[in-house]
């Protein structure tokens, strides 16, 4: 089991916007919703790696900037017609405070 690591304070990731961690996965990419929600995935576009730290964020769902593929914030999974995943990680608000699990 894995513990959770703190990332940053909610208030420094603006709203549909993100914050790149490096971990031995690789880059991760938190994303925060405009309804203060927050997700976790690996920063590559399951196409042709992109930065997904780069894309924009609109409701529950995150654009890559090179293709326009659209993933799911909450799985990671490109959204019909593409198909791919990028890895999703657990991410948690607590006390105002951004947390991230590597598992």
């Amino acid at each position: 089991m894995s513990a959770w690591n703190r990332v940053c304070a909610l208030d420094e990731i603006a709203p549909l916007g993100s914050r790149v961690v490096a971990s031995h996965h690789g880059d991760i990419a938190i994303f925060r919703t405009d309804r203060d929600t927050v997700f976790a995935l690996h920063d590559k576009c399951p196409h042709k790696g992109g930065p997904l730290s780069q894309g924009i964020v609109h409701g529950d769902t995150v654009t890559c900037p090179l293709h326009g593929w659209k993933l799911g914030l909450a799985d990671g999974q490109a959204v019909a017609p593409d198909k791919g995943c990028s890895k999703p990680f657990a991410v948690k608000i607590d006390g105002g405070e951004v947390w991230l699990r590597l598992d």
